[in-house]
C-alpha cells in the first residue's frame, strides 16, 4: 500500500478532501504539528510508522522533507526507520525516491541530509531573530513580556489565549489544541479551566 504523509502547523478543513481528490491511490496521514515535535511523537506518524512496521505499507510521499521534521537527526532516525523496513520513501518537491531499481539511492541519502541540515539552520535562525527581537524591545522599553516577580490576573492570562478558547469552543480535543497553538497540554488546560470559571472574557 501507498501512504502520504502531510505535516500542517495549522487546522485546514479543505486539505485532507483536496490531498484525497489529488492523490486518489494513497492513504493519507495528516498531523497537525509542528516541525519541531519528533516525527515518531506525532499521533498521525506514529500510526503511520505501526502500519509500516506490520508490512501494510511499503512507499511514503511527502511534499518536502521538512514535512519529516526540521532536525537533522529526527529526519535520518526516520530515514533510517524507512530503510530497516524497506519502505521507499518520494520526496515530491526533490523528484528524488530512496531506492533506485530495488538498491538504495545514495545521492537521495547526501541530498536529504544537506536539505535536512537547511531545514535545521532556518529554525534556528528564526529563534535567535525572535530572541534579538524580545532583547531588542527590553532595550527601548517596549517589551510587553510579564514584569519578573509580577502576578498575571486570570483575565490577562486568557487573553493572551485568545485562539486557544476559540478552539476549545470549537470542541477540539485538548492535545489538538495544543498542537494547533503550539503550546503545552497543561497550559491549555488550565485555559480551559479558568475559561470555564472567568465570565469577563466569555466574548472572547
Amino acid at each position: 500500500m501507498k501512504a502520504r504523509y502531510v505535516r500542517i502547523s495549522t487546522a485546514s478543513q479543505k486539505i485532507e478532501r483536496q490531498l484525497i481528490k489529488n492523490h486518489p491511490n494513497e492513504k493519507l496521514f495528516v498531523d497537525i504539528s509542528s516541525g519541531a515535535i519528533a516525527f515518531n511523537k506525532r499521533e498521525k506518524a506514529k500510526e503511520l510508522l505501526g502500519q509500516i512496521k506490520n508490512n501494510e505499507v511499503k512507499y511514503v510521499s511527502v511534499h518536502s522533507i521538512d514535512r519529516l521534521g526540521r532536525n537533522l537527526y529526527d529526519i535520518l532516525y526516520t530515514l533510517e526507520t524507512f530503510e530497516k523496513f524497506e519502505v521507499i520513501l518520494k520526496v515530491d518537491n526533490l523528484g528524488l525516491e530512496s531506492h533506485i531499481a530495488g538498491k538504495p539511492n545514495f545521492a537521495f541519502k547526501l541530498i536529504i541530509s544537506v536539505m535536512g541540515s537547511i531545514a535545521e539552520m532556518e529554525r534556528e535562525t528564526l529563534l535567535e531573530r525572535q530572541r534579538e527581537g524580545i532583547t531588542i524591545a527590553k532595550i527601548n522599553g517596549v517589551y510587553k513580556g510579564r514584569l519578573k516577580g509580577s502576578k498575571e490576573s486570570k483575565s490577562q492570562f486568557l487573553l493572551k489565549h485568545k485562539n486557544t478558547i476559540k478552539y476549545l469552543n470549537q470542541n477540539h480535543s485538548l492535545r489538538n489544541v495544543a498542537k494547533l497553538c503550539n503550546i503545552s497540554l497543561s497550559t491549555v488546560q488550565k485555559v480551559k479551566e479558568l475559561y470555564s470559571k472567568n465570565d469577563i472574557t466569555k466574548g472572547l
